[in-house]
């Protein structure tokens, strides 16, 4: 339970700062955000696992954060292009 808690605070904390740093307004309430930033954090790892063919590795750290960043932002500018309303 703590560690669906977590994900979803993880997830709250990238798809915050992938909005403050996306240019332009991005309109999407809590549940939008929170899945926003674990989505980012899905794509980018399940990319990291498919380049590098290792498994997704557990544990927090700097770079995973960065690159959870540039997923949720390449989300929201997926999700603009296709016209999802962000």
């Amino acid at each position: 339970m703590l560690n669906i808690i977590g994900i979803i605070v993880s997830g709250l904390f990238v798809g915050v700062l992938a909005r403050f740093f996306y240019p332009g307004t991005v309109d999407m309430g809590f549940w939008m955000t929170s899945l926003l930033g674990v989505g980012g954090a899905l794509v980018v790892g399940l990319l990291a696992s498919f380049a590098n063919g290792q498994g997704v590795r557990e544990g927090f750290n700097r770079a995973g954060c960065f690159s959870s960043l540039l997923g949720a932002m390449l989300l929201i500018f997926i999700g603009r292009q296709l016209g999802w309303g962000f």
